[in-house]
This record gives structure tokens, C-alpha cells and sequence, in this order.
């Protein structure tokens, strides 16, 4: 199973159990465990198997007790303590992380702003970079259908949505800062208190209102908001990792 190729290493701290992952990948244990649930759903419904607060304490305790057990060690004590098939224990240590009671860190963790920056941690703003690159280069080069249309939509989202939600992030840096929802309305909200904002103060330089300089003010901004939102989640970042360290 390949799962069993992940090396991770639990650790606890304040904010719950923490867990390391020797190949720098996050995503190589989310798709590895994801397998596990693909082969477990293919045998039984997947609602047969449910992670009960107890089950999630126990799983915990089980970790805090092995001190610094590999990923394969601290399921497979997971099978063995609960007396769950292997497959099953794996789902349960995925929901635990899933639900935030479980943290993985890799095993060398990003200590400055530029390996931060350049980790899975921040690919978000990556993203982001991209959209904005993405809707400039469509502005300014595309005028003709079919790609009009894909302009259309990608304007619509820029303009509406990512200046209010870059707001969001650098406002509130931390996911647990707004529930899902809540962040999208204040995006949407924020989106349309920004961009006549922005449009008010054009009117008043020798720019004016026009479609290049409101591009270029609207990307500015998005890219600034995203800028100083991940210099935020990265201070905070850095305390969590010294707390963890402690």
C-alpha cells in the first residue's frame, strides 16, 4: 500500500498532536489516504465507518503515548489498539486531520519568508498571482470570441470577488477566522466597496476612469492585499512553529 511509503512523525504541542512529513509533500498523504478511501468505498458504503469524538481521543492518546512514531507505526497501533482493519485506522488519522485535531508539518519545516513563500503553504497566493496575470493578459489581448466569453467570466471574478477577498486575508489571516460563508459574503461585499473606491480616486488623477488604468489599480491592489496577507499568515506561522519547537 503506498500509503506505507509516507514517513510522518507525531509530536505534541499546545494546540493538539502535531504531525511531520519526512518528503516535504503535503498532498502525497492526502492522496495516499484517499486511495486507502477509494478502495474502501468500493467494499462498503463509506458511511458504514464514522469517527465518533471518542474514537478521535483515543486515536489521539494512542499518539501522544508512542512519542514520535512514523505515519505506518502510528496507524498500524491505530489498528491494533482499536481493532480496525489497516485501511479503516487511516481514514480515521485522515478525518482527525481533516478536522483540524490532527496537524501536518513537514519534518524541516519553511523557517524564512522566501522558503515560506515558495512552499505548499503559499500556494494561494500563487494563484492568485496567476488569475491576476491570467485577466490582464485577456484584458489587453482579447477582444474576439470565443476567449471574449472567457474574459467575461474571469472579469466578472476579479472585479467582484478578488480585491474584497484579498482584503479578507490580509484582515483575517488564519482559517479559522471567519467560517467559509462568512469570508465569501465579505469578499463579495468588501469587492463592492473597493472597486468604486478605487474608481473615485482615479477620477481625481490625469488617468481618469478608463479601462487600463483601473486594470492596473485593481491588480495592484489584489496583489498588495495578497503581499501583506501572506507576510500575516506567515508571522503567524512562525509563532505556531516556535510554540511547536518549545
Amino acid at each position: 500500500m503506498e500509503l506505507r511509503k509516507s514517513g510522518l512523525k507525531a509530536y505534541q504541542s499546545l494546540n493538539g498532536k502535531i504531525v511531520y512529513l519526512e518528503n516535504r509533500n503535503l498532498f502525497s498523504l492526502t492522496g495516499n489516504l484517499i486511495k486507502v478511501l477509494r478502495r474502501l468505498r468500493n467494499r462498503r458504503p463509506l458511511g458504514c465507518i464514522s469517527l465518533t469524538d471518542r474514537d478521535g481521543r483515543r486515536v489521539l492518546d494512542i499518539a501522544a503515548s508512542m512519542g514520535s512514531p512514523t505515519l505506518e507505526e502510528l496507524v498500524e497501533a491505530v489498528s491494533r489498539e482499536m481493532g480496525v482493519r489497516f485501511d479503516e485506522a487511516a481514514k480515521t488519522v485522515y478525518l482527525l486531520w481533516k478536522r483540524g485535531r490532527l496537524e501536518l508539518l513537514e519534518e524541516e519545516p519553511p523557517r524564512t519568508f522566501l522558503s515560506y513563500a515558495g512552499s505548499l503553504r503559499s500556494l494561494w497566493f500563487w494563484s492568485v498571482t496567476a488569475l491576476t496575470a491570467a485577466v490582464v493578459a485577456l484584458v489587453l489581448k482579447v477582444s474576439n470570441p470565443p476567449l471574449i466569453y472567457v474574459r467575461y467570466v474571469m472579469g466578472s471574478l476579479f472585479v467582484l470577488y478578488m480585491p474584497g477577498a484579498m482584503l479578507i486575508e490580509a484582515l483575517y489571516p488564519r482559517g479559522s477566522d471567519l467560517k467559509p460563508l462568512e469570508r465569501l459574503a465579505l469578499s463579495i461585499g468588501l469587492s463592492l466597496a473597493v472597486v468604486p473606491l478605487i474608481g473615485l480616486i482615479l477620477n481625481y488623477t490625469p488617468w481618469g476612469i478608463r479601462l487600463v488604468p483601473i486594470l492596473v489599480s485593481l491588480s495592484v491592489f489584489t496583489e498588495a492585499m495578497a503581499a501583506v496577507a501572506l507576510a500575516r499568515k506567515y508571522k503567524g506561522y512562525r509563532l505556531w512553529l516556535r510554540g511547536v519547537s518549545a
